[in-house]
């Protein structure tokens, strides 16, 4: 076998080929990340989203978007009485009327954003008990409370959204009253009001849904059943974690578009590797079938071409390594219904390592190949 130092003194016989390799490398290798990074943040975000305890009853035909829904404003408490199994808490039936609202918010400064708007009641925490007030109160009439991700689906300042601030919806002045997390789902991204506000602002009668929470996924039946017996109301019964998970499938073509990108780039890359390499192999083809006449062989031979070029993509893919923890980790993600949070995993900084590895192994190979193919006397005397 050839020594490692060999492989590394080639290296930077040719620096500009070498930074070409390192630079082609760790692009790829970021945009990998980068991809793997977008695609799990959101299929995860929304499939916590949802939860199998959940139960969103909502208009018939309005199954693939809850803000399109609009059922009777006294359909909580027929729920509350014609579905059993529906979870209690000090007595308190955990069910949720809500409307769901897409509109635009105006910070004092003017700045606009577009973001979803959700009406409640303080029973909206039976339901959601992921949600801890951080900051401030819950919303009372003429009050808002934001997720802590909602200045990012918005776009505007986090400053601007801080308890005690004043912002504009659809023309009426309203005070922030607090900031609330759900750790890992797009309501983070949300801004909640009172019920009444946003049937003032919505300019509606009617809500969007209603959310129970049941004492066993399997009591899901139950509302099933009464969505289908009360044909008055024109209802459907739907676990939320089937609506996430139907949302997920929506944007999928979405994640697709993303690999086929990342995927696209990468063999562009590959294919550049393959002339840069020839190119660089090809020149010495007489120290090769050197090589070969003081007693290596071709095989030792063809594995040091592939470290040579296995080397320098790893280099790139330290660099890309680095470049994605400060540029992508813990950076957050606005899509159409809300907001992610990124992070660089350790599954994530594998998918990068064998990105590299393949880079480095596969755009050597070819040529190497093709250098060695000469018979001894022919690339001797080339």
């Amino acid at each position: 076998m050839l020594p490692l130092t060999y492989a590394l003194r080639n290296l930077f016989r040719d620096k500009p080929r070498l930074l070409q390799t390192v630079g082609g490398s760790a692009l790829v290798v970021l945009l990998v990340i980068a991809a793997t990074v977008l695609n799990g943040g959101m299929s995860q975000v929304l499939s916590a989203s949802g939860s199998e305890k959940n139960v969103i009853l909502l208009g018939a035909g309005s199954e693939e978007s809850i803000q399109r829904s609009e059922v009777s404003a006294l359909l909580g408490g027929i729920a509350e009485a014609g579905v059993s199994g529906v979870s209690k808490t000090l007595g308190r039936p955990a069910a949720s009327v809500e409307i769901h609202y897409m509109t635009y918010l105006l910070d004092k400064d003017g700045r606009k954003g577009q973001g979803l708007f959700r009406g409640i009641t303080p029973r909206a925490l039976l339901v959601h008990p992921e949600v801890r007030v951080l900051e401030g109160t819950f919303p009372r009439s003429g009050e808002v409370m934001v997720g802590r991700l909602a200045w990012r689906k918005l776009g505007v300042p986090e400053s601007s959204l801080k308890p005690g601030e004043k912002v504009t919806i659809d023309g009426s002045a309203m005070t922030v009253s607090g900031t609330f997390a759900a750790p890992g789902t797009v309501m983070e991204s949300e801004v909640w009001a009172a019920l009444g506000d946003l049937h003032m602002l919505a300019q509606r009668e009617t809500v969007s849904c209603v959310v129970l929470r049941m004492d066993e996924p399997a009591d899901f039946s139950e509302a099933e059943l009464f969505a289908q017996q009360r044909l008055d109301l024109e209802l459907v019964a739907l676990r939320e974690s089937d609506y996430y998970a139907a949302l997920s499938s929506f944007f999928k073509p979405l994640r697709v578009m993303t690999w086929i990108t990342a995927g696209l780039i990468a063999a562009g890359a590959v294919f550049g590797g393959f002339n840069t390499l020839y190119a660089a192999f090809a020149s010495r083809i007489r120290e090769l079938a050197t090589l070969q006449a003081i007693g290596y062989g071709r095989g030792a031979i063809f594995l040091s071409l592939v470290q040579e070029s296995l080397i320098a993509c790893l280099a790139g893919t330290l660099l890309a390594s680095v470049a994605a923890i400060f540029l992508l980790d813990g950076r957050t993600i606005p899509f159409s219904i809300g907001a992610f949070t990124v992070s660089i995993s350790p599954q994530v900084a594998l998918t990068g390592l064998a990105t590299g590895c393949l880079l480095g192994i596969l755009g050597a190979i070819p040529p190497a190949i093709r250098c060695l193919r000469p018979p001894l006397p022919k690339a001797l005397r080339s």
